[in-house]
């Protein structure tokens, strides 16, 4: 409890950075509001925590920064949110802080923090099994409440003294497509019979610009064996996608229609793997970093995948390529079969239903929400 804090409603400080942490804590402002409606929430987010009643101070598209050497490219920027972070919840004094992933930025305000006397909750826990797993004195030290969402990360975190409730994992519950798969053919000029590849590149402008050239090379290579490939590009909010499409279109609506509706995909990695497993559409993973931040990565990642179907599973469900393997060669050969009815495609559709069986059950965010007001002033 916050003694400074006297209001009759709960008041939360919160921050997600990237577009899947904005989706992640609109859902949780929802579920809290649900159960506490006078809930105030103030912090950083996008449009959907916006939507769902943020009082937003940065929208995520000013903080989304990929990469080691582009974090510092933007440090003095990074500075000044975190000092106008810090007045904020001074003169705030919310009865909890709630943070979303984003450990960069998140870790550092929570031990800024430490002086304000202010439980924090951190839900979508950082990859710290993959590397930098010295922060986890930060958990030790700063973080009042950790909420799991992988069977796998509870353990991981408890073995090192940081107690992390399991809620279950948010796509357990992914909502279907709003369209009908009639409308999206239409929309697409798509026919029943055709073979679509939907392309899904990042989230972030900075994945998009160095993604693209791969991605297109790999169209046009497939294309040389299959001349009628449709090709369906899931566009997130607020990048731009270049103009030379030749023949494919844009989702940027129901980027979920084209992962349920779509043949095969290739994706970055990110949030969209296993958003791609939770709508069963097979995928090849690729993903690039800049030199710079690849040599660094390389040093400090402990995890033996990039993909989180693929860590869900402890094996290959999935073919990803990083770096130097991430070639028009190499994604399209793993893409092809993928197309067709073939013994590639339906070990990838198997081991979907492993990792799906793996995420809990539905009510995630219901679960959040009552967990943290459980432990918070007015809960």
């Amino acid at each position: 409890m916050n003694p400074q804090n006297r209001s009759d409603k709960p008041t939360f400080f919160i921050v997600a950075g990237e577009a899947s942490g904005d989706l992640h804590g609109a859902k949780l402002i929802s579920a809290i509001k649900n159960k506490s409606p006078q809930s105030r929430f103030v912090g950083h987010g996008g449009d959907k925590m916006t939507e769902a009643g943020l009082e937003r101070i940065i929208h995520i598209d000013r903080l989304a920064i990929v990469g080691f050497s582009e974090v510092i490219k933007h440090l003095p920027f990074m500075f000044k949110v975190m000092n106008d972070s810090l007045v904020k919840i001074q003169e705030l004094s919310p009865d909890r802080i709630i943070l979303i992933d984003y450990p960069g930025f998140n870790l550092r305000l929570a031990k800024n923090c430490q002086s304000l006397k202010i439980p924090i909750t951190y839900f979508i826990l950082p990859q710290l099994w993959a590397w930098k797993e010295k922060r986890i004195n930060t958990f030790r030290n700063y973080i009042d409440q950790s909420l799991s969402i992988f069977p796998f990360e509870q353990d991981w975190f408890e073995s090192r003294g940081v107690y992390a409730n399991y809620i279950g994992h948010p796509f357990s519950e992914i909502e279907p497509p709003k369209t009908t798969k009639e409308h999206f053919y239409s929309k697409h000029k798509l026919q029943e019979s055709d073979t679509t590849l939907v392309l899904l590149p990042g989230s972030r402008q900075q994945e998009i610009d160095r993604h693209w050239p791969i991605c297109w090379k790999t169209v046009e290579r497939l294309r040389q064996q299959k001349p009628d490939l449709k090709v369906i590009i899931g566009k997130a909010g607020g990048v731009e996608i270049p103009n030379n499409l030749d023949g494919a279109t844009i989702e940027d609506k129901e980027v979920r229609a084209a992962m349920a509706f779509g043949t095969a995909a290739l994706t970055a990695s990110g949030t969209a793997t296993l958003e791609c497993a939770a709508l069963d559409i097979p995928e090849v993973v690729f993903y690039k970093l800049s030199r710079i931040s690849a040599l660094i990565a390389n040093k400090l990642n402990k995890s033996p995948f990039a993909a989180m179907v693929n860590l869900i599973a402890g094996r290959e469900v999935v073919r990803e390529f990083l770096q130097n393997d991430a070639t028009e060669k190499n994604l399209s050969a793993a893409l092809h079969p993928l197309l067709e009815t073939s013994k590639e495609r339906n070990a990838v559709l198997s081991g979907y239903e492993e990792v799906r069986r793996s995420l809990g059950v539905p009510g995630v965010y219901d679960r959040a929400a009552e967990t943290i007001l459980k432990r918070t002033n007015h809960g």
